[in-house]
């Protein structure tokens, strides 16, 4: 199989995802835990809640654009990348918007939050396209 070249909306999509990957770690490492303090019993579990879905999110969009990495370098096929996997696992769970859940939420993690959905929305989109070139 011949690699294929991956296009500009790609390599945008995956700088985009590690750049919001890095976002995510610093303030997961550093600022979530100063939030946390600042927060009361239900704001705190709402923050643990919705970091995990974060986390989710962002470790599936990863999966993802890395898969189709291997597929442009030619290193696997579509067809193989998409015979043992799913596509995007936990969507029910990624694709939740808790806006009103976000409410109370320290504004740094409230827009994390929103990127993050926002991305898995389009590599949705992207995985569903995907998977109609192989029917």
């Amino acid at each position: 199989m011949a690699p294929q070249a991956p296009t500009a909306f790609f390599d945008r999509t995956y700088d985009e995802a590690m750049g919001l990957l890095e976002q995510a770690r610093g303030y997961l490492s550093v600022l979530e835990p100063i939030d946390r303090r600042r927060l009361g019993a239900p704001e705190q579990l709402r923050l643990c809640v919705e970091t995990m879905r974060m986390t989710a999110r962002l470790t599936q969009i990863m999966a993802w654009l890395l898969a189709e990495r291997a597929i442009f370098a030619g290193e696997i096929s579509r067809e193989a990348a998409f015979a043992d996997q799913s596509g995007l696992s936990a969507e029910r769970i990624c694709m939740e918007r808790g806006e009103e859940e976000w409410s109370g939420l320290p504004g740094r993690l409230v827009t994390l939050l929103d990127r993050s959905h926002r991305l898995y929305v389009r590599v949705a989109r992207l995985d569903e396209l995907a998977r109609r070139r192989l029917q």
